[in-house]
């Protein structure tokens, strides 16, 4: 057993480690070279995770499908934002984390179906499988723009961008007081979503006398609230034309939803469905954080930025996964919980805070993004 969480703790501190310059790779050489070669990297780890036959095979297994899936989210996200307008690039986010939220809400129960009838070193060959095919198509069918630069990129962003290094980058990004505070939003957002919408919500559930089967379903009302939620928060941003106003109303309101899912002593079935859904459908806030940022740099750090963000996003999302079983004991009560998740509405707290001192956007992209 240690060894499992030994490997699957690998793989989550190696995907946020990486996510910290896929952005910067992906504004450097852009879209074609590095999502082909990620898809790739994928593939490969999951043909290594099918054949594992002990603890090494699966460590590396967990390495390469880490470096490979780190560029996913942001590299969905980066294609947006150097194809479409400004105006559109939150919303395109949006979108992305939409469906990777509809396929966490309806995968496991498929995966669960299609058990029945394969084992699961099958069922990953055949992903691994799929994987070959979409290789091929990146290569054949995703493309650099023609320039390397986002639309409407000035002279001098074309001329950083063929110059600015990786480390160059991400210290250009850091000093953004932007794009900290966008982390931060989108990092307690994402990470208390993640805590309480796939494990301790469930687990409380469960302590309450809700039923396993329940607490899954829970799980996956959670992230289809954020697949609500994810598109919608850029879109009423733009229309009231602000991002701190949507910033700390969507925090309040999750944390307050987080906060009821915890201190509630025994809400009903329908009940608990409406809570994990607010959960979910308030952390669509983690979206305006891309969108921050991105509005915070130049046109040629968009990847960099957004990839601060996620990495972030992880950091602390593993963070509140791990912080709470150190407070609990071994048989834990629904007293104990309460007791050991008080940091989560705390840290949306604390980014509801950090929401109220964001800048007004003020250059001509981002006027164009909130006209």
């Amino acid at each position: 057993m240690a060894q499992i969480g030994l490997a699957g703790s690998t793989y989550t501190w190696v995907f946020a480690v990486a996510q910290f310059f896929s952005g910067t790779l992906l504004d450097r050489f852009g879209s074609w070279p590095i999502l082909t070669a990620a898809v790739a990297l994928v593939t490969v780890g999951a043909f290594l995770y099918a054949g594992t036959t002990g603890f090494a095979t699966l460590a590396i297994a967990q390495v390469v499908l880490a470096l490979g899936a780190s560029f996913g989210f942001v590299g969905a996200g980066y294609i947006g934002g150097s194809w479409f307008d400004a105006a559109r690039y939150g919303l395109m986010f949006g979108l992305v984390q939409a469906l990777a939220s509809l396929g966490s809400a309806v995968g496991q129960p498929l995966v669960l179906v299609a058990l029945h009838a394969l084992t699961w070193q099958q069922l990953i060959v055949g992903f691994a499988a799929f994987g070959v095919l979409l290789v091929v198509l990146f290569a054949a069918f995703v493309r650099n723009r023609p320039d390397g630069t986002p639309p409407h990129a000035t002279s001098d962003d074309r001329v950083e961008h063929e110059t600015i290094t990786v480390s160059g980058a991400l210290a250009r990004c850091f000093r953004s007081r932007q794009v900290l505070i966008s982390s931060l939003i989108a990092g307690a957002s994402f990470g208390t979503m993640l805590a309480i919408g796939t494990l301790w919500g469930p687990r409380m559930m469960e302590s309450r006398g809700f039923s396993t089967a329940f607490a899954t379903v829970l799980t996956a009302v959670a992230w289809l609230g954020l697949a609500v939620g994810a598109p919608i928060v850029n879109v009423v941003s733009d229309r009231w034309r602000s991002r701190r106003g949507p910033a700390v109303g969507a925090l309040l309101l999750q944390g307050i939803a987080v906060a009821l899912v915890i201190a509630l002593p025994s809400p009903g079935s329908g009940a608990a469905i409406v809570l994990m859904f607010a959960v979910g459908l308030f952390s669509g806030v983690q979206m305006l954080g891309f969108t921050i940022a991105s509005e915070a740099v130049d046109r040629h750090l968009i990847g960099t930025a957004a990839a601060i963000v996620n990495g972030v996003c992880f950091v602390l999302g593993g963070v509140l996964l791990g912080f709470p079983g150190t407070l609990l004991p071994d048989a834990p009560s629904l007293q104990d919980y309460k007791a050991a998740l008080w940091p989560m509405p705390a840290l949306i707290a604390i980014a509801a805070i950090g929401a109220l001192f964001l800048r007004t956007p003020r250059t001509d992209r981002q006027k164009e993004t909130l006209a």
